[in-house]
C-alpha cells in the first residue's frame, strides 16, 4: 500500500486530497501544528474506510518536521507521494511598496526553507526506488507578479524556480515533480465546481496518475484578471 503525506493539512484541500489518494488505496499521514484540526479530519476518513495518522510538526520547526517524517516511514515504510501546501506566514499579502525584510523573510523560511528541507528529508528515498512523486500546491503569484501580493508572489515565484528546478532534475530519474497555481478561492466541498475542493483533488490525482503536465495554472487559462470568487 502506498502512503501519501500532506505537509499542512487542512479541512478544506488537505481533507479531499486525503480522500481522493485514500480512495485509491493508498493510507494517509497528515501533518500540520493543529492537534484539534488533524483529530477531526482523522475522523472523517476513519468513516471513510480510510487508513490514515496525523504528526504534528510546524513547519517553521525544522526538527519537528524531522521527526514527523521519520515517524511516518516506521509506521508506513516509504513515503510515495508528498504533497506540499502549508498555510504560513505572519503577514498578510502586501503591496509591493509596503514590503520590508520582516514579512518576506518571515514567508521566505515558511515556505522555501521549509520546502527544501522536506524535500532533502524525502527524495533520497525516492531516488533509491527509482519512484515517486512530490506535489506542490501554490497561488497564482508563483506565475504571475501582482502588485498587491509583494510579499507571497516573491515567495511563490522563488519557490516555482525551486520546483521547477526539482523537475528538471528528477524527472529523468523516475520521480514525478508536479506543480499547480491555483487562481481561485477554495469553497465548501460538495458544490461541484471548479471552487470545490473535491474537484480540486481529482486534478490532483489525475496529474499524478497521468503525469503528462507537470505544470499548470487551475483552472486551465485563468490570470489574475480572471479569478473566480
Amino acid at each position: 500500500m502506498k502512503t501519501l503525506v500532506i505537509i499542512g493539512a487542512g479541512k478544506g484541500l488537505g481533507l479531499s486530497l486525503a480522500k481522493r489518494f485514500g480512495k485509491a488505496g493508498f493510507q494517509i499521514a497528515l501533518v500540520s501544528r493543529n492537534a484539534i484540526k488533524l483529530q477531526e479530519m482523522i475522523k472523517v476518513l476513519k468513516e471513510n474506510h480510510i487508513e490514515a495518522s496525523y504528526f504534528i510538526a510546524d513547519v517553521y520547526q525544522a526538527d519537528q518536521m524531522t521527526e514527523a517524517l521519520a515517524n511516518i516511514k516506521n509506521k508506513y515504510g516509504s513515503i510515495d507521494v508528498l504533497e506540499f501546501s502549508p498555510t504560513a506566514g505572519k503577514y498578510p499579502p502586501t503591496s509591493v511598496l509596503e514590503l520590508t525584510a520582516e514579512n518576506i523573510k518571515d514567508l521566505y523560511e515558511g515556505y522555501i526553507f521549509s520546502a527544501i528541507h522536506v524535500v532533502n528529508t524525502v527524495v533520497q528515498d525516492m531516488l533509491a526506488r527509482k519512484e515517486g512523486a512530490l506535489l506542490f500546491t501554490t497561488g497564482l503569484s508563483a506565475l504571475y507578479p501582482v502588485p498587491m501580493m509583494g510579499n507571497v508572489g516573491i515567495i511563490m515565484a522563488g519557490l516555482r524556480n525551486y520546483i521547477t528546478n526539482l523537475h528538471t532534475e528528477l524527472s529523468p530519474k523516475g520521480i514525478f515533480v508536479g506543480h499547480r497555481s491555483l487562481g481561485l478561492f477554495i469553497k465548501e466541498s460538495g458544490n461541484g465546481t471548479v471552487n470545490d475542493p473535491d474537484v480540486i483533488a481529482d486534478m490532483w490525482y489525475k496529474a499524478y496518475t497521468d503525469q503528462a503536465v507537470w505544470e499548470e495554472e487551475y483552472p486551465k487559462g485563468v490570470t489574475p484578471a480572471t479569478i473566480q470568487y
